[in-house]
């Protein structure tokens, strides 16, 4: 029982060791410009093929102000696909956009039949 647990503590320690650090990756391009009206751009791309770009603008939604943000950011995954997500941020919560997000199942017949014949009914009084 003792060779065990010595054995299962000698594997953990093993694992919890610094692995030897990454080759740093190169940034290929960058830009960044901050505005004194609130508004901003930013882009990046490094060497492994991540890249981001993003503009916020501060608009006017009633009498409050709030920011507005677009962007773009993709990636190589790690089976080699390219991964790309463009989005907005704005008044109407955050919209993301891409191939891979999942998407709802089709609403069935027998249910779009049901919702049809409904907005034709007249009211129920109560």
């Amino acid at each position: 029982m003792k060779s065990i647990v010595f054995v299962a503590l000698f594997v953990a320690v093993a694992f919890a060791a610094p692995q030897a650090p990454a080759e740093p990756i190169a940034i290929v391009r960058q830009d960044s410009e901050i505005n004194g009206d609130g508004s901003y751009q930013y882009s990046f791309e490094t060497g492994n093929g991540i890249s981001a770009d993003e503009k916020g603008e501060v608009k006017k939604v009633g009498d409050v102000d709030t920011l507005a943000v677009s962007g773009q950011f993709q990636y190589p995954s790690e089976d080699g696909q390219n991964i790309q997500l463009t989005y907005i941020a704005d008044e109407n919560g955050f919209q993301p956009q891409g191939a891979h997000l999942p998407t709802a199942p089709p609403v069935p017949e027998a249910i779009q039949r049901s919702l049809a014949y409904l907005a034709t009914a007249p009211p129920q009084t109560e």
